[in-house]
């Protein structure tokens, strides 16, 4: 299979789907790459890098579009690259339909066959997200962090406090792999950490990170006396292929401190947070009634070379068996198609479009 890598375009995004040592497994295994020129200069990787390996760089997203039958790419394709799509085009990225209704009606009209990165399940993991989910997770106490610094309209505190000082307040919703990763380094930091979850074992592992780290049910009275005392909140939840559930209203925030800050990182799904709209790294906060809000739909385009390494060990499995099986008997690959010939066949996608 000739599978094409094109460069990413959304604001600020970094990312390459597969590094060198990852691509010559590919070319190794008896398919053929090609690379957008540039596509992984953020990373750290030159096009000399890629060429060593085997792989043909072409000029521009065109060419790279046209060569190719798999298209692998990071982020959802975005304005410019809807037109580059055909219907004999297999498309394996991260897509977030369910917050996208725009881009689910360009698949359906191009009718090609979309696999999403986010509905890889596999043994109840989710093992294309996982790693990025960590990423994002960290990066949700560190940008916080950052956010509540008074330059920022944050609260003008330091979340692990000092002699004489509070401590900060850090609140999760959601612990899973995000959820348990941001909680960990705010624990890190010494700042007083709530965790709210569903389920009696992601509880006890949130309650495993330390002992400043307090672990209850998401119950929606407990959520709101969490938030009313945050100085972070750190939005956590995630429903694979569905929108996320709207736990937090506008009422709530606006009784939240003011100079708190909300990192939502549910946002690729919607947002688990009424106020909360899609932001880039370009201009990535806003302010709702005195709460800084950050809701950057690719948190880990931050750190692109650290994403992409991980990224790439654990999609680089997937792309094989989707190069050798690209009529997905595969159980797993089949379960994560989106949209196939003009039809949105994920159930979890069926609902929010029915």
């Amino acid at each position: 299979m000739r599978i094409g890598i094109p460069a990413e375009i959304k604001p600020k995004e970094g990312r390459v789907a597969l590094v060198p040592a990852a691509v010559a497994e590919v070319i190794r295994s008896g398919h053929e790459v090609v690379l957008q020129s540039g596509a992984g200069d953020a990373t750290g990787y030159s096009d000399a890098d890629f060429e060593s390996v085997g792989v043909g760089i072409l000029p521009d997203a065109e060419s790279v579009y046209g060569e190719a039958e798999m298209v692998l790419k990071v982020k959802e394709p975005i304005g410019p690259e809807y037109d580059l799509l055909r219907p004999d085009h297999l498309l394996f990225c991260f897509l977030h339909l369910a917050a996208v209704p725009e881009l689910t009606r360009v698949l359906v009209e191009k009718r090609l066959t979309a696999v999403a990165w986010e509905t890889v399940e596999e043994g109840g993991r989710l093992p294309i997200l996982a790693p990025m989910s960590e990423i994002a997770g960290r990066l949700a106490t560190q940008i916080g962090t950052t956010l509540l610094h008074r330059h920022n309209d944050g609260r003008g505190i330091m979340l692990g406090g000092l002699p004489s000082a509070d401590r900060g307040h850090v609140v999760v919703l959601g612990a899973g792999s995000v959820g348990l990763n941001a909680a960990d380094v705010a624990a890190s930091l010494g700042s007083r950490v709530t965790v709210l979850s569903r389920g009696r074992s992601s509880q006890e592992r949130a309650h495993r990170l330390g002992p400043n780290v307090t672990a209850l049910p998401a119950y929606a009275d407990l959520l709101e006396r969490a938030l009313l005392d945050a100085d972070l909140f750190v939005g956590a939840v995630l429903v694979p292929g569905a929108r996320a559930p709207k736990a937090v209203d506008a009422a709530m925030v606006r009784r939240m401190k003011p100079g708190s800050v909300i990192v939502d990182v549910s946002i690729d799904q919607g947002g688990c947070v009424e106020t909360i709209r899609p932001t880039t790294y370009v201009d990535p906060t806003f302010v709702v009634d005195g709460v800084v809000h950050f809701g950057v739909t690719n948190m880990p385009g931050a750190v692109p070379r650290t994403s992409s390494q991980a990224l790439s060990s654990a999609l680089l499995p997937y792309v094989l068996r989707l190069a050798d099986d690209p009529g997905l008997d595969d159980t797993a690959l089949r379960g994560a198609v989106n949209v196939v010939d003009g039809d949105i066949v994920h159930p979890a996608l069926k609902e929010v479009f029915s």
